[in-house]
């Protein structure tokens, strides 16, 4: 398996750089900042994949707010999605609270719109979507993030929270796969 994620990762297209990245954060830490400054928001960190972005974020919000996790899988450290598997729900009771759903990409909308519907059943007022990456497909989503970092084209990304088979989330810029 590691010679794989040597591989995959020797071979891999720079998409965005780490600076690029920053920026992008920087930017959506000041619309959220604007857009939810009176909201006392729940932010929940969509794990795994959110936790890069999550921690980026959190740092760069002057505005009051708390914090939690959330963790629905379709992936399981895999390469295609499946079926979603509910891996960690918050503490945090969600009744009469805006929520903030922080996440690494929005790639399909299964994974989000599933965790969107669960804080709206679980009594949320209001939820919104933050992510790094929105990635560009031929087909509507079921589900639009409020707030976007990047947009990529339709390949397989990696860095900055995504992982190649659970691997390579710690790559410092976001990559596309050799196709």
């Amino acid at each position: 398996m590691l010679e794989e994620i040597k591989h995959v990762q020797a071979t891999a297209d720079l998409l965005h750089s780490e600076q690029e990245i920053e920026t992008a954060i920087d930017k959506m830490a000041q619309q959220i900042n604007i857009a939810l400054a009176d909201h006392n928001p729940l932010l929940l960190c969509v794990m795994n994949g959110g936790i890069v972005t999550f921690g980026k974020l959190l740092t760069r919000l002057s505005i009051p707010l708390t914090i939690d996790a959330i963790n629905a899988s379709r992936y399981q450290n895999l390469t295609s999605g499946g079926s979603i598997e509910w891996l960690v729900k918050p503490v945090t009771s969600l009744k009469g609270r805006t929520v903030l759903l922080v996440d690494d990409i929005l790639d399909e909308g299964i994974t989000l719109q599933a965790i969107y519907q669960y804080c709206r059943e679980q009594g949320a007022t209001a939820v919104y979507s933050a992510v790094l990456v929105d990635k560009i497909l031929d087909h509507q989503k079921p589900i639009t993030a409020d707030f976007i970092g990047l947009k990529v084209e339709n390949r397989y990304v990696f860095g900055y929270g995504m992982d190649y088979k659970g691997y390579l989330r710690n790559a410092p810029g976001i990559y596309a796969c050799k196709e």
